[in-house]
């Protein structure tokens, strides 16, 4: 029989009464308990119950979801506005920009009245936990030994265990590890995107299963790691949307569960994905979130987060900010030792690490009038490490040296980079690889009357139209 819920105390604080207007809406649900709630929304329950009690601070992204499925018409998204101030006041102004405004009556109740707000829509691939699960394919067969059958039924999700054992949290690594591969050797779109997006809402259910308690830590990390991966593919693809809600449930993942390292993952991929979409104050300040209490980070992931501030700086043309945050990054690398670091990190080697910070010193060559050839150098030391495991890695680099080259050095050996460039990443399915051939055949149209910059760009446009 379930134990009756603790009585709240709405007076208590702010956060204790926004704790208390969700628990007034989840009750407008008949029979919807915080335990249920959890997984409808991409967290685990008991982040449910924390909110209620005035003992989390619910993140904007979650109230926006909570509004979704429990039909408040806005309600919690304002009421976190007016709880929780405006530190997130530049993105609410961006997202009401993109949104409709909704008119509607607001259920007032203990003297409180929200006023009008936007309305928050998910993404349409996640706003179901109970879609079809995974696809079949013949390519899933990498990640046996998984019930493949029983995971790929055609018109059901795959049912879940009654308790968490070791071997969901085996499947959870082992489906991460192969989301993370194909997506760096293919890019982040179609099968393995759609791939991503399934294995994020088998993982999301998950937590609404019967775990131990020794094991509930390792089995959110295991979530939190997944998420990232999604992420990473759905950022790759410019399912921009579909990413911010695969990061933020890694990020309250990786919260619940106190793990440091995969909280700062999390923050890097926020960084580089406001960064990328033009927004690098926003970048800096998710790559400054990363680093906070960095004594309990390894020197390698410390490395990566510099990266990403670098690669803000960057963006903002700011020469001395960059070129500290590289020399961070460097300083922090040179202390690296892959023992101390967690498997998934052990992407991020000599060549990971010169080019993420040769992206921020490109961005000062191109923009800044700085000298070109500390970034060609890491660029190139970069192409030279990325094996065909990381083919996209090598086809950017690659396609930014070019870049890099035609604008500052001689073209005519850009244009033979260039064409090494669409060898590797004319075979991907990536938008961010294609926004960087646009970028090079833009720098090749500078040189009108040279033949070999415009067989380029004709090959580049030929490859994008492929």
């Amino acid at each position: 029989m379930p134990q009756p819920e603790k009585e709240l105390t709405p007076d208590a604080s702010p956060q204790a009464w926004f704790g208390a207007e969700l628990r007034y809406w989840r009750k407008r649900k008949p029979g919807l308990r915080a335990a249920q709630l959890g997984p409808m929304v991409q967290v685990s329950s008991s982040v449910i119950s924390k909110i209620e009690k005035g003992e989390y601070r619910c993140s904007r992204d979650l109230a926006e979801r909570l509004d979704v499925v429990l039909e408040t018409g806005g309600v919690l998204t304002r009421a976190w506005g007016m709880v929780f101030g405006d530190a997130d006041k530049k993105r609410s102004d961006a997202d009401s920009a993109r949104r409709g405004t909704v008119e509607g009556t607001i259920q007032v109740h203990q003297g409180r009245m929200l006023g009008r707000d936007t309305s928050a829509q998910l993404p349409e691939s996640l706003t179901s936990v109970d879609r079809r699960a995974f696809l079949a394919a013949t390519s899933l067969a990498a990640f046996a030994p998984i019930d493949l059958a029983r995971l790929v039924a055609p018109a059901a999700p795959p049912e879940l265990p009654k308790r968490i054992r070791p071997t969901e949290l085996d499947q959870l690594r082992h489906v991460a590890d192969g989301i993370h591969r194909w997506d760096n050797a293919q890019g982040g779109g179609g099968l393995v995107g759609d791939f991503a997006s399934r294995s994020l809402e088998w993982a999301v259910r998950l937590l609404s299963v019967d775990c131990p308690e020794k094991l509930r830590p390792e089995l959110l990390a295991s979530v939190a790691r997944l998420g990232i991966v999604v992420g990473a593919t759905h950022f790759d693809s410019y399912a921009h949307d579909g990413a911010r809600v695969a990061f933020k449930v890694a990020s309250e993942c990786a919260e619940e569960a106190g793990d440091w390292w995969l909280r700062a993952k999390t923050f890097s991929f926020l960084s580089r994905q406001a960064t990328w979409l033009g927004d690098p104050d926003e970048g800096l300040t998710y790559a400054e979130k990363g680093l906070v209490r960095s004594d309990r980070l390894t020197p390698t992931i410390q490395a990566m987060m510099h990266s990403a501030r670098a690669r803000a700086f960057g963006k903002m043309q700011d020469v001395q900010g960059t070129l500290a945050a590289v020399g961070a990054a460097d300083d922090a690398f040179a202390r690296s030792n892959p023992a101390e670091d967690p498997a998934w990190m052990h992407y991020y080697d000599d060549a990971q690490h010169h080019g993420d910070t040769a992206h921020a010193l490109f961005d000062l060559s191109i923009h800044a009038d700085q000298d070109p050839g500390r970034a060609a150098q890491r660029f190139t030391t970069a192409v030279a490490g990325h094996g065909d495991d990381y083919a996209r890695s090598r086809g950017i680099s690659r396609t930014k040296l070019a870049s890099l080259v035609m604008a500052k050095g001689d073209p005519k050996q850009a244009v033979a980079i260039g064409h090494q460039a669409l060898d590797d990443v004319g075979r991907l399915t990536s938008q961010r690889a294609a926004d960087d051939l646009r970028e090079l055949r833009r720098f090749a149209g500078q040189h009108r009357t040279l033949d070999e910059a415009a067989q380029l760009r004709q090959r580049i446009t030929a490859t994008l139209h492929a």
